[in-house]
């Protein structure tokens, strides 16, 4: 964990342990505008995503997703292909 990050969960522990902020996060404001502003990076990173593919596809351009996809379908159909190749060749021989 680095420096910085210890020692604000070190001051974060001490105001915790304020009355004066046990009291006030028990007001239910104060939770609700808490879990929104946790919440903030995860619909920043959906948005962000969204955003991405739909100028993907406006552009006519594929997707990280997509071109994952065609690599597994591709690998799958050689895979396919080897295996009635050696189906032929046994049959043959």
């Amino acid at each position: 964990m680095s420096t910085l990050k210890k020692n604000l969960v070190q001051q974060g522990m001490k105001l915790m342990g304020d009355p004066r902020v046990a009291k006030i996060m028990q007001d239910e404001r104060v939770m609700k505008a808490l879990m929104g502003a946790m919440s903030v990076p995860g619909k920043v990173t959906t948005f962000t995503t969204e955003q991405v593919e739909k100028l993907a596809k406006a552009m006519s351009l594929a997707t990280e997703d997509e071109v994952n996809d065609l690599r597994r379908t591709i690998r799958r159909l050689e895979e396919d292909v080897a295996r009635l190749e050696k189906e032929k060749a046994t049959k043959k021989g």
